[in-house]
C-alpha cells in the first residue's frame, strides 16, 4: 500500500474540521480561504519531500546555461523580493502563495486551471501563468519544479498519468514565455501528497492541483 505524509495530513486535517463553518443560507459546510491557505502550508514540509530542488547536477546545467547562483548569505532577500512580486502579481486570480523556508510553493487549484479530467490549461488562467512568467524571468536564480497532483478518486496509473500531463502543460506554457527549460523539472505525483482528506468533496476539490516550487540557487 503506498504510504502518504501522514503529519502533513494530519494538521491539515484539524485545520480543515475547526475552520469548516455553515452557509446560513444553504447549509453547506465551506471553508475559508484563509483555512485553505493554512491547510497548504501545514503540508508544505511533507510536499517538499517531493521537490527536487538542487542537486548537483542540475546545479551544474543551470550555471552551464548562463544562469547565475545568489550568495548565500541573499539568498533570504532574494526570495523575499520574488515572493513580494509574485503576491503583487497574483493577487487575486485563486492561485496561494506559501512560503515554506527558503522555498515558495504556488498552488493552483484545479478548477480555476483545468476542466474536469482534462490537461488543457483553461484559456481564462494563460494571463495568470504569463504572469508567474514573468516574475520567474526576472527572478532567474531559481529552480522550478512543477508538481501534479490528483485526489484518490480513480485508479493511481490514471491519477498519476493526468497528473503528469497537467503539470507538462503548466511547463509547456512557462516555457513559451521566456522561462528557461533548464530550469524546470515536472513531475506527476497523482494522490500521493494530499493536502486534505480525500474523503469529502471539499477535501478532494483541494488535493486536485498543480504546484509550482521555486527553490534557490545557491553558489
Amino acid at each position: 500500500m503506498k504510504k502518504i505524509p501522514q503529519i502533513g495530513l494530519l494538521l491539515s486535517t484539524a485545520i480543515l474540521l475547526q475552520a469548516c463553518s455553515t452557509d446560513p443560507y444553504t447549509g453547506e459546510k465551506k471553508v475559508s480561504n484563509t483555512a485553505i491557505g493554512a491547510m497548504i502550508g501545514a503540508a508544505a514540509g511533507a510536499v517538499g519531500g517531493a521537490i527536487v530542488g538542487g542537486s548537483n547536477k542540475r546545479k551544474s546545467v543551470l550555471i552551464g546555461a548562463g544562469i547565475g547562483a545568489i550568495a548565500g548569505g541573499s539568498v533570504g532577500f532574494y526570495m523575499d523580493r520574488q515572493e513580494t512580486k509574485l503576491r503583487e502579481k497574483l493577487q487575486g486570480t485563486g492561485v496561494q502563495i506559501v512560503r515554506d523556508g527558503d522555498n515558495i510553493i504556488l498552488n493552483m487549484p484545479d478548477n480555476i486551471t483545468f476542466d474536469t479530467n482534462q490537461a488543457y490549461v483553461k484559456p481564462e488562467f494563460m494571463s495568470v501563468l504569463e504572469s508567474v512568467a514573468i516574475v520567474l524571468d526576472e527572478y532567474d536564480k531559481t529552480y522550478v519544479d512543477i508538481l501534479g497532483h490528483t485526489d484518490s478518486t480513480g485508479s493511481a496509473d490514471y491519477n498519476r498519468t493526468l497528473s503528469q500531463n497537467r503539470a507538462q502543460a503548466v511547463a509547456q506554457i512557462l516555457v513559451t514565455q521566456n522561462v528557461q527549460r533548464e530550469r524546470l523539472v515536472v513531475r506527476g505525483l497523482g494522490e500521493a501528497y494530499p493536502i486534505a482528506p480525500n474523503d469529502t468533496e471539499e477535501g478532494r476539490r483541494q488535493n486536485r492541483r498543480v504546484e509550482i516550487a521555486l527553490s534557490p540557487l545557491v553558489e
